[in-house]
Order: structure tokens, then sequence, then C-alpha cells
């Protein structure tokens, strides 16, 4: 009876913390989102993240859960983990106007997907020299969402395997 009293009383007890665990979606050097060359993601308006640098030309899957969003020009990709946390990676600066040259999905939208599974290919030489930047930022779109985030920053993250983000819900 005292146990049932306690968990009446006291509920949060035996609620579970919501966390999201966020993996690297691509090596390279973690860095924070403020010191990407561009206002839109430095200053937050989509939302707080982190960026990496990317050594490599691929993305794959920061955590388990569902592709909800491609964009038609293959550079960025929209992602809700199984906690309902919502990440865009957006892959360099200005690509868009690339209008999908030298990125390949190899996923689509409805897709379930587990950490560490491919969702683009692209090709790092050639963003390096026809975009503004290979800067890829990671983004927690639905941040009302979170109660506290932790960052890691200042990081060489392998794909898939580095936790970069942990963000309480």
């Amino acid at each position: 009876m005292k146990t049932r009293q306690v968990s009446v009383l006291f509920p949060f007890f035996h609620r579970k913390r919501k966390e999201e665990h966020i993996f690297a979606p691509t090596g390279g050097e973690v860095t924070p989102i403020e010191e990407v060359p561009d206002p839109i993601f430095s200053e937050k308006m989509i939302g707080d993240g982190v960026a990496i640098r990317p050594i490599e030309g691929r993305v794959v899957s920061p955590f388990d859960g569902e592709v909800i969003q491609i964009f038609p020009t293959k550079h960025a990709i929209g992602l809700r983990g199984e906690s309902g946390l919502e990440v865009l990676i957006h892959i360099g600066l200005e690509t868009v106007s690339l209008d999908g040259k030298g990125f390949e999905t190899v996923v689509q939208a409805g897709d379930k997907v587990e950490k560490g599974d491919p969702l683009i290919r692209f090709n790092l030489e050639f963003i390096k020299a026809n975009a503004a930047d290979t800067i890829t930022a990671i983004i927690i779109t639905n941040g009302e969402l979170v109660k506290s985030l932790e960052k890691s920053t200042g990081v060489e993250a392998v794909a898939g395997q580095t936790e970069i983000m942990r963000a309480c819900l």
C-alpha cells in the first residue's frame, strides 16, 4: 500500500525521462552551430544544433526513426526520432542551387531507418568546387519539445558512432 501511495503522490518517480541521442550523420569535425557562415543556421532561425565539416561523402541516420522529408534537390533531409524529435540535416551552404547534382538519396519519405543506415551519398569534391561551403548543419526543428540539449563540439566524429547531441524532452 505504501508503494501505491508513493506512486500516486509522486508519479514522476515512475516516468521515464524521454531522451533522444543524436549521433553524427557524417564524419568530420563537430563545430558549434554559431560558427556556420550563414545566419539562417548561426542565428538559429530554423533551430538549435551543431555542424560538421565533412571528411566523407555520406550521410547516415543519426538515430532510429523515420524519414519525413527529402528535399527535391537532395541536399537536405528531415527525420523524426522515436521520441518525436525532428532533425534536419542540411549538406553544405548554397547547395540548393546545385539542383541535385552531386547528391544521391538512398531512402525516401516514409522509410523507417535505424542509427547508421545510409541516407544520402554526395560527391564531396564536387560540393567543395561548386557550393559556398561543405559545412553540414544538424538542426532540431521542433525545439519547443526540448527541455535541455547537450552538444559535443570540437571532436572528430565518426558517422553513426559519435554522439553529438542529447536532447531531453
